[in-house]
């Protein structure tokens, strides 16, 4: 069983490098950490500058985790120009359950083009085949359908739907909780790159 989890970096995807973030990478943090519309579903709040440098700060040493409970946290880098559009996020919840929790945001500018799928897809195969996790879940505000949609293409079920499972940004909110087992990765993994029949 791996003992945490280094990449080898960056994480290359068809069009992405996932990699640790940067202090350079400031501006293009604040560029979708301060806009109500990404952030409406994530646990954070909107954002200016000094409060994203902040949160920089701490980002800086999450390039890897070495136990339970700690977070991988991957700035997600535009490769054709090297402009950060997004993070995503990796959670090692338990080493005995062999449990994970996948989380993600990207830029408004760059939805619609399969690139949040691309770099969750990536951070799926780290916590599978890497980290050795069994299961990987997303837990998601009801009313995100952009975040349902993407779970359900990356192969995750709903599990659940708990009902005013917390009090977020001012009101009660539903939790719905996806999940994939690493079989089913796998089969939907198989699926996905098997050729188009004739």
């Amino acid at each position: 069983m791996p003992r945490g989890l280094r990449p080898d970096y960056p994480v290359r995807t068809e069009r992405l490098d996932l990699r640790p973030h940067r202090r350079e990478d400031l501006d293009d943090l604040l560029a979708f950490h301060s806009d109500p519309d990404v952030v409406r579903y994530t646990p954070w709040p909107v954002r200016d500058r000094e409060q994203t440098k902040a949160t920089l700060e701490t980002k800086l040493g999450q390039g890897e985790v070495t136990e339970p409970g700690q977070w991988l946290v991957l700035a997600v880098v535009l490769r054709e120009t090297g402009t950060v559009i997004g993070e995503v996020l990796l959670k090692w919840a338990s080493d005995t359950d062999r449990q994970g929790e996948l989380g993600y945001a990207l830029n408004a500018a760059y939805h619609g083009r399969g690139l949040a799928a691309e770099a969750a897809g990536a951070m799926l195969e780290l916590g599978f085949e890497d980290l050795g996790l069994h299961r990987i879940v997303a837990v998601i505000v009801d009313g995100n359908d952009a975040s349902v949609q993407l779970a359900t293409r990356l192969g995750m079920r709903q599990e659940a739907h708990f009902v005013h499972a917390a009090f977020f940004k001012g009101e009660w909110i539903d939790d719905l909780v996806f999940a994939l087992r690493e079989d089913d990765w796998r089969t939907h993994r198989a699926t996905e790159s098997a050729p188009a029949r004739a």
